[in-house]
Parts: C-alpha cells; sequence; structure tokens
C-alpha cells in the first residue's frame, strides 16, 4: 500500500503524520509542489521484461505527461532481487541530491521509497504499483529500493542525458529510515 510518511528534518524516529490513501497523499504533496497521481496498472498482464510493450500499455498516459509538461524522452527501468549491482545501484541513489529537471517516475510494478527534504520537513513516498510521482527540479531528495529491490519504472525526462544529479553534501538521508 502506498503512503506518505512526514517528518520533522530533525526527528527521523517518529513521522509528524502518516497518508495512506491516493487522494489524502496527493493532497499533501500538492501542498509542497510535488504531483502524485494512481494510474490503472494492469502490470500482470504485461511481460515486465518488454520495455516497449510497457510503454506501449502506457502511451495515452505518456503522451499526456509529454504535451502537459515538455518531457522529450521516456524509458522503462527494471530492477529485480538477484540483480547482480543491485547493492551498488542502490547506494547510487542513496545520498541527498537535486536535478535540473522534474524527475518523474510511475511504477508498472514494484515499490520503492521517495524522499523529499522540503523546507524543515522530509517526506518519505513509498510509492507501489500504480503511482505516479513528478517531483519538481531542483528539489532535494533521495530513493531507496531496499535491499532486495523489485520494480519496474517508467521515467520521463525533459533533458536527453537521463538521469543527472548534482550531490547537496548533506548527510541526512543516512538519518532517516530505509527500505529492508
Amino acid at each position: 500500500m502506498s503512503e506518505l510518511k512526514i517528518y520533522a528534518e530533525a526527528a527521523p524516529s517518529a513521522p509528524l503524520v502518516e497518508y495512506r490513501t491516493g487522494e489524502e497523499i496527493s493532497s499533501a504533496l500538492a501542498e509542497v509542489g510535488v504531483s502524485f497521481e494512481r494510474w490503472s496498472a494492469d502490470a500482470e498482464a504485461l511481460d515486465l521484461s518488454d520495455h516497449e510493450a510497457i510503454l506501449a500499455a502506457y502511451s495515452d498516459e505518456i503522451e499526456r505527461l509529454k504535451a502537459r509538461d515538455g518531457y522529450q524522452t521516456v524509458d522503462v527501468v527494471s530492477m529485480h532481487p538477484a540483480h547482480p549491482d543491485r547493492a551498488a545501484l542502490r547506494e547510487k541513489f542513496l545520498f541527498e541530491h537535486r536535478h535540473s529537471e522534474d524527475e518523474v517516475r510511475f511504477f508498472v510494478a514494484g515499490q520503492g521509497l521517495f524522499c523529499l527534504h522540503i523546507g524543515a520537513r522530509v517526506y518519505q513516498v513509498l510509492c507501489e504499483r500504480g503511482d505516479l510521482i513528478s517531483v519538481p527540479q531542483d528539489t532535494r531528495h533521495w530513493f531507496d529500493m531496499g535491499s532486495a529491490p523489485s520494480f519496474t519504472a517508467i521515467r520521463l525526462f525533459n533533458n536527453v542525458e537521463g538521469w543527472v544529479a548534482h550531490a547537496t553534501g548533506s548527510e541526512i538521508a543516512s538519518s532517516f529510515p530505509t527500505l529492508p
């Protein structure tokens, strides 16, 4: 189940508030400029290794976002618990960073934890199948896929280079809960 936990940045052990419905999560994140939507995700009918079929299945939604927000490139990323580089890839995203463009992910299957550092709060958004999150450019954040990652996500980019992170130098990410 998708969820949002909001923490004070100086108190990572106890959330101030928790939300579990799509409407609550979307509303709370909209207050800080983050977009969260629920799409119908019929991943069971798709071969998750067939990235072209995934893009075709969600082409209407993808085209809507491209037209609305100017995204230029789209791809699919998959991770599974037996991936030989899973630990290194997990570490690649577990530091606070920013992007010069929005970070947009739609979870076709599985889950991932986006941690957004906005003002004096940390918003931990557990995204699962059917969740679309759009983290605005320059938002400090990190991502955790867990020690046994299992997800397939569609990524949309404004630049043709794809994912480019700019580290903030903060150690805050190491203070907050991660996925098991």
